[in-house]
């Protein structure tokens, strides 16, 4: 497979270089040459991005689940329970190829319940194969709390006899042995692992993660090298909780456990301390921020400049909670940058420079070779954008990386290569008929939505018991 791909301007993930042609030829880079005459129509190639942090889900605004904490939000989303994997992957994975990715995290924490789980997983592996996208899967795993950060029972009780039925039958079930869970992770990676997809261990969140399972985890990821992808510190009421949990701080207890290391990812860190910062940072962990989930959410900001200037591994996920419901990657990196870029004259780091950290650490992330630079020898990984979309009024000669965090978004994004393969031209996914599908899956989340006729019933009383919870018997 080979192909040329002509531009006014390229950003190699280091420098920007001026009317040039990349070649590439299986999957590979061949070399980045000068152009003396470019094909009509002004264009810029940039890295392919990368989403680290996501669910492979629809948006789960779809379901009523607006406006609202995790904590109550978590449960709510049990209504968009995929009714068939491979379709809900596919739409999701598509809609990042579209904004320019070229890799994607899938944390994956609902399964459809409708085949085995490494058939499941097999499934999502074949929606990335046909999209075209590189894959990090990491199966989700939890053995406590289920409904709230301790005890159920004052949750439950304070329900009537259908609405605990519905509750109990949706979400209480026996936990999973940690020697049964790393078993499984292994025959999901015998069966879908390879050059394209990375899978990793999955725990949950410490909060719904007991201390043997972790252990297990971190035993297994030392002895194999396999990485691990968990929320940690992502709303105030797992702040609260592991205070009271880990008196001694709950980073320190990953560390303590073996979990804390350059093999560890960690998605939101919203609360995270600057001693647990420097714990993480002096591991070689890396931290995903999703600024447009915590925002939907109500989680926080987060302290991502803060991170970042005590030496941590940043990069950036859409978590399938854009700002707009979207999976804009684009956008989702221009509103970390605007946010935590400084103020005034003082600026965390250059454009150029956050746009480098994110590819470099997100590929790191996701298990995707090298960091992301278009150099002859590299993976052929790129996005090309409409520089005459990002230029609009071109009055004059301007940077196009500050055109990109000024402007950028999906309508952009023209071609989108991945290991060779042209997965978006034009700004359509190839590899699938991503408007059909989203048409069959809105009808088959339609139909099963009478699945969860009696969690909708027991809904109110459920979210008016678990908020009960949180705003009076949380974590001491």
């Amino acid at each position: 497979m080979t192909g040329t791909a002509f531009a006014e301007s390229l950003f190699t993930g280091e420098t920007l270089a001026a009317n040039v042609a990349l070649t590439h030829q299986d999957g590979v880079i061949d070399a980045i040459l000068p152009a003396p005459t470019l094909p009509e129509g002004r264009r810029f190639i940039i890295p392919a991005l990368v989403n680290a942090h996501d669910h492979a889900r629809p948006s789960m605004t779809s379901f009523g689940a607006s406006g609202m904490p995790l904590e109550t939000w978590i449960l709510r989303s049990a209504l968009g329970t995929p009714p068939d994997p491979y379709l809900a992957a596919a739409v999701s994975l598509a809609r990042s190829a579209r904004a320019g990715c070229g890799a994607v995290m899938v944390h994956y924490t609902r399964p459809s319940g409708t085949l085995p789980l490494v058939d499941e997983a097999r499934a999502i592996a074949r929606a990335a194969s046909d999209v075209g996208v590189r894959l990090a899967f990491a199966h989700a795993v939890r053995d406590q709390n289920p409904l709230v950060y301790g005890d159920s029972a004052p949750v439950l009780t304070d329900l009537s006899a259908p609405a605990r039925a519905a509750v109990e039958e949706m979400f209480i079930r026996a936990p999973t042995p940690p020697s049964a869970y790393v078993e499984l992770v292994e025959e999901i990676a015998d069966a879908i692992g390879g050059p394209m997809v990375d899978v990793q261990y999955g725990p949950a969140g410490v909060q719904w993660c007991s201390t043997p399972l972790l252990e297990a985890i971190a035993e297994r990821s030392a002895a194999t090298g396999r990485r691990v992808h968990m929320h940690l510190l992502e709303t105030p009421y797992q702040r609260a909780w592991a205070d009271q949990t880990f008196p001694q701080g709950i980073v320190r207890h990953l560390k303590d456990i073996g979990l804390l290391s350059e093999r560890l990812t960690l998605a939101h860190c919203v609360h995270a301390r600057p001693d647990e910062l420097a714990l993480i940072a002096e591991a070689g962990a890396t931290i995903v921020t999703n600024f447009s989930s915590n925002l939907h959410l109500h989680s926080g900001l987060g302290p991502v400049a803060k991170a970042h200037k005590a030496g941590c591994a940043i990069t950036v996920g859409v978590d399938g909670n854009a700002l707009d419901d979207d999976d804009d990657a684009l956008r989702e990196l221009r509103l970390v940058q605007m946010t935590h870029g400084g103020t005034g004259f003082e600026r965390t780091w250059g454009r150029a420079e956050f746009l480098e950290l994110a590819l470099r650490n997100g590929r790191r992330a996701t298990g995707a070779p090298g960091p992301g630079h278009l150099v002859p020898g590299a993976p052929a990984d790129f996005a090309v954008l409409d520089l005459d979309v990002l230029d609009r009024d071109a009055f004059m000669a301007l940077d196009p990386i500050d055109l990109l965090f000024a402007r950028g978004n999906t309508s952009c994004v023209r071609d989108v290569v991945v290991a060779g393969r042209t997965i978006v031209r034009d700004g359509v996914p190839t590899g699938i008929d991503l408007p059909a599908m989203e048409r069959e899956l809105r009808g088959l989340f339609r139909n099963n939505l009478p699945r969860f006729q009696a969690l909708k019933a027991a809904w109110p009383e459920l979210e008016r018991a678990v908020g009960g919870w949180f705003r009076h018997a949380c974590c001491g």
